[in-house]
């Protein structure tokens, strides 16, 4: 099964195009013609079995003719994670969040951060490949980029914690996961948050965590994260 990503559709769509460089793909690439059928999802938790109408590559039509609905994960996941300074690690840390399974990332940028700027449309095209190859029907939410202290002041539910390298009390994220609870993690950049940061976060009410024995890159602890919070939901 392969599944496309077109936000627009509804569940009360019935006809629709595929962009120019999608109907190419299709036509040219994939080799489908009219009459075949095809999977697309509308990140909303829809999946629809779509039937070709038109096949050219400028102009791929399909009519919608089978809908279905997957009921969304029993948690909510949010992972607010530093960019790291090399943008291919941060990409690599989203496409295997969204295959692991997560709800919302905010780029989390702190005051040690080396780099403070996201290509958005870059990492929305990201995440939304890695929505098509894990054949979830869910887009998570990405937001921009946000300082540290603004994450902190807004409100947020469910489990909130920080995971980070100091030589504090910390605890195991493992010992502290429960089956469908909303969990909030805080990743830091590559030299750690700082003390303040620290602070300021569990004055907010975020738990210091530690992931493990070894130092962890950003984005490492950032997957394992995800990873400890899908699996105790499985």
């Amino acid at each position: 099964m392969q599944l496309f990503f077109n936000p627009e559709i509804t569940d009360e769509t019935d006809f629709f195009s595929f962009e120019k460089q999608e109907s190419r793909h299709i036509t040219k690439v994939l080799r489908k013609k009219e009459g075949d059928h095809l999977y697309i999802t509308n990140g909303n938790g829809w999946c629809f079995k779509a039937e070709i109408t038109v096949a050219t590559p400028n102009n791929c039509q399909a009519k919608i003719i089978k809908r279905n609905f997957s009921q969304p994960a029993g948690y909510r996941l949010h992972m607010a994670v530093a960019p790291t300074k090399m943008n291919d690690r941060y990409e690599w840390f989203l496409e295997k969040a969204v295959e692991i399974g997560v709800q919302e990332i905010t780029p989390l940028i702190c005051e040690r951060s080396e780099r403070k700027e996201i290509k958005m449309v870059r990492t929305e095209r990201i995440v939304q490949s890695a929505v098509k190859q894990s054949l979830s029907f869910y887009l998570p939410k990405l937001n921009p980029p946000t300082s540290f202290r603004d994450f902190i002041k807004r409100e947020h539910h469910g489990k909130l914690f920080i995971a980070h390298c100091e030589k504090t009390e910390r605890s195991l994220l493992k010992d502290q996961l429960k089956p469908k609870e909303d969990v909030t993690i805080l990743i830091g950049p590559e030299g750690d948050f700082t003390e303040e940061e620290i602070q300021l976060a569990k004055q907010k009410g975020f738990l210091p965590l530690t992931l493990g024995e070894t130092r962890l890159r950003t984005e490492t602890a950032a997957v394992v994260a995800c990873h400890s919070v899908a699996f105790i939901n499985l």
